[in-house]
């Protein structure tokens, strides 16, 4: 079953609410949340990288030693870093996760 675009609003916290990637950004921001280690999902600011170019990319990110995640999304020549608030209890765990949660966006993106 695919997470309801809008999922990912329930979970979200912070002072930012744009994502960038459009309807895919949306897409991947539930497909995370809708995983039950996800607690919160705190979007950053947009930045811009530079002057390359390029499609929808989404990655998650090296955990923190309290197992919380940062997920990386990149478009064009902006960035955007969303931090995900987790169950994870340590790096260990937080590794583990950050890998089930690439494993699902890797697919996601490929369909």
């Amino acid at each position: 079953m695919s997470p309801h675009p809008d999922l990912w609003k329930s979970k979200r916290g912070g002072i930012h609410t744009t994502l960038i990637g459009e309807r895919k950004g949306r897409k991947i921001a539930s497909l995370v949340s809708s995983h039950e280690a996800v607690k919160k999902i705190i979007p950053g600011i947009i930045q811009s990288k530079g002057p390359s170019g390029g499609s929808f990319r989404a990655k998650v990110l090296r955990p923190d030693a309290r197992g919380n995640l940062r997920l990386l999304f990149t478009q064009g020549t902006s960035y955007q870093e969303i931090i995900l608030v987790t169950t994870a209890s340590g790096l260990e765990e937080g590794e583990t996760l950050l890998d089930e949660l690439n494993d699902l966006i890797e697919r996601k993106l490929n369909v």
